[in-house]
């Protein structure tokens, strides 16, 4: 059964809490996941951050999810992205030369993952972090300036999303050429369908290699 272990990185605002999922072979890749909103309760909590991070264990990579600063017992305040971003930098450092699970794995594949405000962020992280894969679950499009990512992000969207509308996300792949993997009836937090959501991600990496 995947390891749990709780760990702690010094970040530019202070320490960050979060937890490490170790699968139980030698891991494939490392998988750091970002949470939702922080000002509307966002957490490392969220099911679809912990239905991510089992996914990612079971396609055999570490996954790391964690507290933006200022949620539960990370420090620092809420900062609209800009520091949110620099919290993944950190965790992300931390799993690469920090970590004692992997610090002797060698250069591991990286992938970046985050739903909804933590979708911005990842896409954002993406840009300084270059990952081997960027998957964004129903990223907050029109709500924070969405950069650019790559061709290949795996993109997952709702089609009863109430937080975050489907055309808002379709006017915005647009442009870029990306691909949209809509989930119908799928509102925005996928209650009832984490399952269908999990399937899609697990697909997706069965088959593409890192």
């Amino acid at each position: 059964m995947p390891a749990l272990q709780e760990f702690s990185v010094l970040g530019k605002a202070g320490n960050l809490e979060g937890i490490i999922h170790l699968p139980d072979e030698s891991p494939r890749a490392i998988a750091v996941i970002a949470h939702p909103l922080p000002t509307m309760g966002g957490t490392m909590e969220n099911k679809v951050v912990t239905t991510l991070a089992k996914t990612f264990v079971e396609l055999g990579f570490v996954a790391l999810r964690f507290n933006f600063r200022g949620v539960e017992a990370s420090e620092g305040a809420f900062d609209e992205g800009d520091g949110e971003t620099e919290d993944v930098l950190a965790v992300v450092h931390y799993a690469r030369h920090a970590c004692p699970e992997l610090s002797r794995r060698g250069d591991l594949p990286l992938i970046l993952s985050g739903f909804s405000f933590g979708g911005y962020v990842q896409a954002r992280a993406a840009q300084h972090l270059h990952p081997q894969r960027l998957v964004l679950v129903a990223p907050a499009v029109g709500r924070f300036l969405m950069p650019p990512v790559p061709h290949d992000t795996l993109l997952i969207h709702g089609d009863l999303d109430e937080v975050v509308p489907l055309a808002d996300v379709l006017h915005w792949a647009r442009p870029l050429h990306l691909p949209v993997v809509v989930l119908p009836g799928a509102e925005h937090f996928f209650h009832g369908q984490l399952n269908q959501l999990k399937e899609i991600v697990h697909h997706h990496f069965i088959g593409h290699a890192l």
